[in-house]
């Protein structure tokens, strides 16, 4: 039997959480031996998913592939396994974590919880996510679906700001209500499952080859759709997003943000195309006009909001829009774009997230207008803010910008005026980061900002792997797409699609 790779990839921070719960108190009162425990099983935990991914071969479809009978009533199995795309994420996940835990190093000092909590729940979270994308059974996916929302509630109720015990309810009364419509797509499943085969699963590689109907898998794909634009978030289901991430620290927004919410986009792949793909065409377009609202709104409220942190999550409303566009449009280029979007949006808001947070912890306040002149006495602090800006934005020779092209240009295959109506959020966001910049950065030191301390070496340690690799894919994106193609194939192969020949003057091209 071989090494099972990912159940040791998901243990390893869930029991690693639970060992930093439980550690003694030092005399002192403080939770170093907590932190550095935590920092050292992330650290562990990124290795193996690194190990995992040399070992990863790319065209080889779901690799290191682990399948036991779960609950036999049910059809449920224990099953992982992971692709291109899921691969990526778990990667991600995996590099993010360890950024949070060493970039956060005192957020959770002043919880209601203690230091221990915080950093446990981190870790917890982490695990969670981890099953998430590796699951190939949907049974257990919904479980790990619903278990993430356990750590996101303390991390938000219990670490924040004044108002995070009624943020973090409106978090989980959102989820909770996508989750309970998703249990009637996952119930519906077993009993569809059984009635086709005779045999109730709820196996990703047995359900793909099942034909639900039109009318059953239209119903199907909306209860999981609902649920996975609740988790992304999409227009009108967003405001939770704002709410959230205003309150919570900022490593509880980077792994709501960066890690979490990408659950949602990852569900309509693995989920609505490849399950339900007659009724992912016929969805497409009221999914794209939502998309393209989505893009145009978010930019739009980011520009007016006057928190930084509420800004920068008004902007993954919008650069979430851009990646459901892309998985929706249906063509190789959109939906390649979309995959890569979701992990270099990832390092992109960490990192953004993360040097906003340093800005804030000094200032005191989150408020745009309590600064000024930043730059004049933190110029690396300043020089980083910058850079996660333009990365936000999405500038040429940054990673976010090979991904948005490939979307903007899936959009243009499908529809060049869908193309036409969410080009201008271009435009709109280096508004809103270049506004933001001139504004916190600029000018006269004020009161508050006189003084103000740069970048110590822990911080700047932190946050630097996500600033060489945004610079780094911005360049060469080659290998993380070599990569996420194949299960770009997949998922077009399962939808029944092919990309419209290429045309020059009007004829085709050969």
């Amino acid at each position: 039997m071989s090494l099972p790779w990912l159940t040791i990839l998901f243990l390893l921070p869930l029991l690693g959480g639970l060992v930093v719960a439980i550690l003694p108190n030092r005399q002192d009162g403080s939770a170093e031996t907590a932190k550095r425990a935590a920092l050292l099983v992330s650290l562990l935990t990124l290795v193996l998913a690194i190990v995992i991914a040399v070992r990863f071969q790319a065209d080889g479809g779901y690799q290191f592939t682990e399948e036991t009978m779960w609950i036999r009533l049910f059809g449920a199995h224990y099953a992982l396994g992971v692709d291109g795309l899921g691969l990526s994420l778990v990667v991600l996940t995996a590099i993010l974590t360890p950024v949070v835990i060493l970039a956060g190093w005192n957020d959770g000092a002043n919880g209601r919880f203690g230091e221990r909590a915080f950093f446990a729940w981190l870790l917890i979270l982490e695990a969670l996510s981890l099953g998430v994308f590796m699951a190939t059974d949907v049974f257990l996916f919904y479980v790990f679906f619903e278990a993430t929302l356990i750590p996101v509630y303390f991390l938000v109720s219990g670490f924040g700001g004044p108002d995070r015990v009624k943020a973090a309810l409106k978090f989980l009364i959102y989820s909770l209500a996508g989750g309970l419509i998703m249990l009637a797509g996952v119930v519906a499943l077993y009993w569809q499952s059984a009635k086709i085969t005779g045999t109730p699963t709820y196996l990703l590689s047995d359900l793909a080859n099942i034909d639900f109907g039109t009318s059953v898998g239209r119903w199907m794909f909306v209860a999981f759709f609902i649920a996975f634009a609740i988790k992304a978030p999409m227009f009108p289901v967003h405001t939770w997003l704002p709410d959230t991430t205003e309150q919570a620290t900022p490593g509880t927004s980077v792994m709501l943000v960066s890690v979490l919410d990408k659950i949602g986009t990852f569900g309509m792949i693995r989920f609505c195309l490849e399950l339900f793909p007659e009724a992912s065409r016929w969805a497409t377009p009221v999914v794209v006009v939502l998309a393209i609202i989505s893009i145009l709104y978010g930019a739009l409220m980011a520009i007016g909001s006057k928190d930084i942190m509420r800004l920068i999550a008004y902007t993954s409303v919008s650069h979430f829009g851009f990646i459901v566009m892309g998985i929706f449009v249906m063509n190789s280029q959109g939906l390649s774009g979309a995959n890569l979007y979701m992990f270099n949006h990832g390092l992109s808001t960490a990192a953004l997230f993360l040097v906003a947070g340093y800005l804030i912890s000094r200032r005191g306040s989150a408020l745009i207008a309590s600064f000024g002149g930043v730059e004049k006495v933190a110029p690396i602090l300043a020089g980083l803010f910058l850079v996660a800006g333009l990365s936000s934005l999405s500038l040429p020779g940054l990673a976010p910008f090979v991904s948005e092209m490939l979307v903007i240009a899936g959009s243009f295959v499908w529809s060049p005026w869908a193309a036409a109506f969410a080009i201008p959020a271009i435009v709109l966001a280096a508004i809103y980061i270049l506004w933001m910049y001139q504004r916190v950065m600029t000018g006269e030191p004020g009161e508050g900002v006189i003084g103000m301390p740069d970048l110590n070496i822990r911080e700047i340690a932190a946050v630097a792997p996500l600033f060489l690799l945004i610079v780094v894919l911005g360049f060469f994106p080659k290998p993380l797409q070599d990569v996420l193609n194949p299960s770009v194939d997949h998922t077009m192969s399962e939808v029944h699609l092919q990309d419209p020949p290429a045309k020059v003057g009007g004829e085709e091209v050969k």
